[in-house]
């Protein structure tokens, strides 16, 4: 697109977009207008006006040439005009005008002066504000001849531009107060909405316009769905994992009373798996839960991990920072994603590091290991539910049954983060990036 670099100018936040929105118009309008309006009617009477004077001014000095000075004296004087001998000012000798710089109807006044009368050798604008004065050669004589600032030009043109300034300043602030108070339900709503994705559920109440508020009421309606699925969920599994132990309980028991023990270890290694399945199912299902988050210490975290993957027994190294600040995390869900992260690195690979990033607006568990890895092309179907893999990676290797990492993923989003899968340039195995919004 061709306007896709104006994009880059753009403030990208809601507040700066609305006030680019009111002030452009604004002063678009001001511009516009102040243009217009000194163009066709300060010029235009301007020149009107000068060309008055001019008209007298020619009449005195015609007089002047005809009759005597006394005579042209007393014709300037019914004209209003203070005609004086006197030679020209310093600054004379290096300019024919002098006025102030934001006198712009100056520019017509002492351009229609010169025009009119060849015989004007300097005007002098900035002296008194309120007159026009200039030097005229006429008959042999330096004259110096002073009229009304009036007769040239309207009075005070600069009230115009202050009033307009000022008023636009003045609804400019109101529309903005005003379009604030609009766009402060969306905040809240937006906040509420981000709050949610991070698994936390803040208090939130519809209000504003009509459609803020319906939008509002929707986003509610769709909260309490989603709560209500997962707790369903939940409790579905808990059930259906309670009802299943019962029987597979008893199948234990039934198989450890046989005579012949080694008839019954292939059905026991079963029934363990079962066992060890179902409890994998319900922990999946339990990542999704909205636990309430709570302030919690990174790096006591990362280390409280480490120390029970060790216990378990394997090789895992940390990097942590030197200092982390206290994040609002739902601790168990958080610890279950890298306990899970750890023990697959050490379930493929002998060695795992587990590396703590404290970002700017985000929290970083980089955990590596020096595994087969996992091919780009198989990386999206990983994180999948029940997903299995080529043979360097299926469940001979450690008794998995595919829900690790899609646990870990779960939880990576219900935090408001991600989580992506790379190869360990180090270790040359998977890396694995769980990436927690704070």
């Amino acid at each position: 697109m061709r306007w896709t670099w104006l994009k880059t100018f753009m403030p990208r936040g809601l507040y700066g977009r609305a006030a680019l929105i009111l002030i452009v118009p604004i002063v678009t309008v001001q511009l516009v207008v102040s243009v217009v309006f000194l163009q066709r009617h300060f010029e235009d009477v301007t020149l009107q006006l000068t060309s008055a004077l001019g008209l007298d001014l020619q009449l005195v000095e015609q007089e002047l040439q005809e009759t005597d000075l006394a005579t042209a004296l007393r014709l300037a004087n019914r004209l209003d005009l203070d005609v004086s001998l006197a030679d020209p000012p310093d600054w004379a000798a290096v300019q024919t005008e002098r006025r102030r710089w934001y006198d712009l109807s100056g520019l017509v006044v002492v351009r229609t002066l010169h025009s009119m009368l060849p015989d004007v050798t300097w005007v002098d604008l900035a002296e008194n504000e309120r007159a026009v004065i200039l030097g005229l050669d006429a008959g042999g004589r330096s004259l110096r001849i002073e009229a009304a600032r009036r007769r040239v030009s309207a009075s005070n043109p600069h009230q115009l531009f202050v009033i307009m300034f000022f008023t636009g300043i003045l609804m400019t602030a109101v529309a903005f107060i005003f379009l604030r108070n609009q766009l402060r339900p969306i905040r809240r709503l937006a906040r509420a909405a981000e709050a949610f994705g991070k698994g936390r559920v803040v208090p939130y109440k519809p209000s504003g316009a009509l459609e803020v508020r319906a939008a509002g009421r929707a986003f509610l309606d769709m909260r309490a769905r989603i709560e209500r699925q997962i707790e369903q969920r939940t409790m579905m599994l808990s059930g259906v994992s309670h009802d299943l132990r019962t029987p597979l309980t008893r199948m234990k028991l039934g198989l450890s009373m046989l005579d012949d023990p080694t008839e019954a270890e292939d059905l026991l290694r079963d029934v363990s798996e079962m066992e060890s399945l179902l409890d994998t199912f319900l922990a999946f299902a339990r990542s999704e839960a909205l636990d309430d988050p709570e302030q919690l210490d990174v790096l006591d975290l990362a280390r409280s991990v480490v120390e029970d993957v060790r216990r378990m027994g394997g090789t895992v190294e940390m990097v942590l920072p030197d200092e982390a600040p206290s994040v609002a995390l739902r601790g168990g869900a958080v610890r279950r994603a890298v306990s899970n992260l750890l023990t697959n690195a050490l379930r493929y690979g002998s060695r795992a590091r587990l590396t703590v990033t404290v970002l700017d607006r985000a929290l970083r568990f980089t955990v590596e290991d020096d595994g087969p890895g996992i091919a780009p092309e198989d990386r999206a179907r990983a994180v999948r539910p029940f997903a299995r893999l080529d043979e360097s990676r299926n469940q001979n290797r450690g008794g998995g049954v595919g829900l690790g990492l899609a646990i870990a993923n779960d939880i990576a989003r219900g935090h408001g983060g991600t989580m992506r899968l790379s190869e360990s340039e180090d270790l040359g195995g998977l890396r694995v990036d769980l990436v927690l919004a704070r």
